[in-house]
């Protein structure tokens, strides 16, 4: 399975995939994968195991369901092989399992623990996983990541095996929950695991992902100049009002895979970023994306990001993942689209981008420029809007400026009238207070005239009273 080199016409746009293409090989239903030749990577493990191991049937089943995790689970314990008492030496250090300790009614109140657990509660699948009741789930765990740990000089593909067959094994203590509910649970344990041993197998010695990485990013690197045009993108024209790049949150979810530690984690951050390059070609294009625009987008996604470590990280999910994430479902067809972009990144000719090998070869050496004028359009374009923005932000700005002075022009009016009314009101008072002491004054001056003129008077009425004597005074 491969990306097909040839474009379509204008009436069947972008790189041609077809949906057998996208499926495994062994047409066993599940996605192929071009790091695993086009098989899916239960197929590819059968492929590689050595002549003599036993080998099984993963055609579909006649009824044409799709696969499932619980049929998974059953071919794994097919392709385990001697593989299976090594990890359990791992687990129990002897070949045999020891006998359950646990009685029923615990095993019951575990299950039971885990069916209540919310979807996507990390914490609290933590939580359950510390209590008492799963202490034997718990003490599984940290043996292996304990073992792998100490081991982590193992060869990367034999690691790779013993945590498939640690999911395979935890997993089958679930074997009596729903299909979703065993997913659910299955994705914790993988975040649990694989964020403790990322430092131990991702990029490790015993492989050449950072030569490969190295490679692949030499190779995205002397491939920008390939235009969306060239890749058949549908790209917004100028009468589209969009500004800037609208591939641009696809290009930063899948730089942002490498910060992550769990496969499930980097494989969000790939259904992210192929979500964002079905919106943007919604934007640029009237009509509905198809498949093919999808991975003509991703391609250019990936030529403008150049994720770091991209191969390297491609490789982690696909030895330390857990298989059905891969292989089916909307997460398996994000990746498999992803796996065929830069496969065909890896191909790039010449009549795969409609040129000459001349013109390709006059390309690659930096010899030809494509679309200059069209570029300079775009530049001119971007610039454009660019400085319409920034004369509406000025507008803006111009408007807030003569709104806060027309607010503070009324506030000062504001201030002055409360000022001259409280002057006024204090001249008022003034007055009053004055005139009240005048009128007191006066009212003072009159009292005191009146007193000094009894005063004066009392004399005057003692020397009348003298002078006029009454007959009897005389006659004594």
């Amino acid at each position: 399975m491969r990306a097909s080199t040839t474009m379509w016409t204008d009436k069947q746009r972008g790189i041609r995939v077809s949906k057998e293409q996208l499926l495994c090989k062994n047409s066993c239903g599940y996605y192929g994968n071009p790091a695993w030749q086009g098989f899916c990577s239960k197929c590819w493990r059968e492929k590689s195991r050595p002549e003599g191991s036993p080998r099984q049937d993963t055609r579909p089943s006649s009824d044409g369901a799709p696969p499932t995790f619980s049929k998974f689970e059953e071919k794994k314990n097919i392709e385990k092989g001697h593989r299976i008492n090594t990890v359990r030496r791992l687990f129990w250090g002897s070949a045999s399992p020891p006998k359950p300790q646990e009685s029923s009614e615990s095993h019951a109140n575990v299950l039971k623990a885990y069916q209540n657990l919310e979807p996507g509660d990390f914490p609290g699948f933590l939580k359950i996983l510390r209590s008492p009741s799963s202490q034997r789930l718990q003490s599984r765990c940290t043996a292996f990541l304990n073992t792998m740990e100490a081991y982590h000089d193992l060869p990367v593909q034999k690691q790779s095996d013993l945590v498939q067959d640690f999911y395979q094994s935890f997993a089958e203590y679930f074997k009596s929950f729903p299909e979703a509910q065993v997913t659910q649970i299955m994705e914790h344990v993988e975040k649990l695991i694989m964020t403790r041993l990322h430092k131990w197998v991702f990029c490790h010695d015993s492989c050449d992902d950072e030569q490969k990485d190295l490679a692949l990013q030499r190779r995205i690197r002397s491939l920008n100049w390939v235009t969306p045009q060239m890749l058949s993108v549908p790209f917004p024209d100028e009468k589209t009002p969009v500004t800037g790049d609208p591939f641009l949150p696809a290009i930063t979810a899948i730089i942002e895979m490498d910060a992550k530690r769990a496969p499930q984690d980097k494989l969000t951050c790939v259904s992210k970023c192929s979500q964002h390059v079905f919106e943007a070609l919604s934007t640029s294009n009237s009509e509905p994306a198809n498949a093919d625009d999808f991975l003509s987008g991703l391609v250019y996604v990936v030529l403008k990001a150049n994720p770091p470590r991209l191969h390297s990280n491609m490789q982690y999910m696909i030895r330390f993942g857990l298989p059905h994430s891969l292989m089916a479902g909307e997460s398996g067809y994000y990746f498999t689209n992803l796996s065929c972009a830069v496969a065909f990144i890896e191909k790039l000719d010449g009549p795969a981008l409609n040129l000459s090998p001349e013109e390709f070869e006059g390309y690659m050496r930096g010899q030809r420029a494509p679309g200059v004028l069209t570029k300079r359009q775009q530049v001119a374009s971007d610039t454009q809007h660019l400085l319409e923005e920034l004369q509406g932000r000025q507008e803006k700005l111009h408007q807030g400026v003569d709104s806060l002075s027309a607010q503070l022009q009324n506030w000062v009016q504001a201030v002055h009238s409360q000022l001259d009314e409280a002057t006024t009101h204090f001249d008022r008072v003034q007055k009053n207070i004055t005139a009240q002491a005048e009128v007191s004054q006066v009212v003072s001056s009159s009292a005191q005239d009146a007193s000094q003129l009894e005063v004066d008077e009392e004399p005057s009425m003692l020397l009348l009273n003298d002078g006029h004597s009454s007959p009897e005074d005389t006659d004594c």
